[in-house]
């Protein structure tokens, strides 16, 4: 039988360090810029005439006309009342006499911090998800994630938040096949009319719907939660997610799952460099 040198021995047994150690090395934001930059490129080229911030607007930063009702609307937002709500469930005390500022600092002025991803226990964090573990931390039934009080707490959160920088990291192995993750599903095609994220809000973003001029993906999630006159009330970024799936005959997903937490990480990370701006109007 072959007897295997000492020296190869020791390559050997130090190869998982080396694998680990070129991991923990990599730098994944940068792997990631390169997506943003050809993202952004695409948008500019279609749309040259729109500022980056200016994307945050959705379908009201390209289309003037939408753009001139929206902006006589946004003298009486009507998601106003739902911040007011929200500062008041936000100022609330638990049963235990603890509020969400308890588990939120600056005064819950932290938009800015999500998505994120956590590395102990391996997944993104939303916003709407950190706030119903804090009410699950303090003795609280947890929200429903859709509407009602938890998107008016988020639109608090959001409203306060106004102007911070959107800087997601991905800063991490797990991180980074999270984000792989929700750029597959991003790009992948599905549903009936065999339709993509990306088909409607790449391709097809400025052209018309029926009466409806599709926006552009770029921005999106920097203006949620939404008030929607189709809802009628303020509505989060996960329940626009199963809206459009259902639009193109696909099934939607749990709300707050994987599958969408992780879009909503790869698309904020798309929106790096711009401000967050919610909540919103939109039709």
């Amino acid at each position: 039988m072959k007897k295997i040198s000492q020296s190869r021995v020791f390559l050997l047994l130090l190869l998982p360090v080396i694998m680990l150690w070129s991991c923990q090395t990599k730098d994944y934001n940068a792997l990631v810029n390169k997506d943003i930059e050809e993202f952004r490129a695409y948008f500019s080229e279609r749309f040259p005439d729109v500022e980056l911030d200016d994307f945050a607007d959705g379908v009201y930063a390209i289309n003037e006309n939408a753009r001139e009702q929206w902006l006589a609307m946004e003298d009486f937002p009507p998601y106003s009342i739902a911040v007011e709500e929200g500062q008041a469930l936000f100022e609330k005390s638990f049963s235990n006499g603890k509020t969400y500022k308890d588990c939120f600092p600056e005064g819950g002025a932290v938009r800015h911090n999500y998505p994120y991803f956590d590395e102990q226990r391996n997944m993104v964090v939303t916003l709407e998800m950190a706030i119903n573990e804090c009410r699950e931390a303090n003795g609280e039934k947890k929200l429903e994630y859709k509407k009602g009080d938890i998107a008016k707490i988020s639109s608090y959160m959001a409203y306060i938040s106004r102007g911070d920088p959107v800087e997601v990291k991905v800063a991490s192995e797990g991180a980074y096949e999270a984000y792989l993750k929700g750029k597959e599903f991003f790009y992948a095609k599905r549903g009936q009319l065999n339709m993509s994220c990306a088909g409607c809000h790449m391709r097809y973003s400025g052209r018309r719907l029926r009466s409806e001029v599709i926006s552009p993906a770029l921005g999106h999630p920097v203006h949620f939660p939404v008030f929607r006159l189709k809802w009628g009330e303020i509505g989060t970024l996960h329940r626009r997610y199963a809206g459009c799936n259902r639009n193109i005959g696909a099934k939607p997903l749990a709300i707050q799952g994987e599958e969408y937490r992780n879009l909503e990480f790869f698309q904020t990370v798309m929106s790096n460099g711009m401000h967050f701006n919610g909540p919103a109007s939109r039709k």
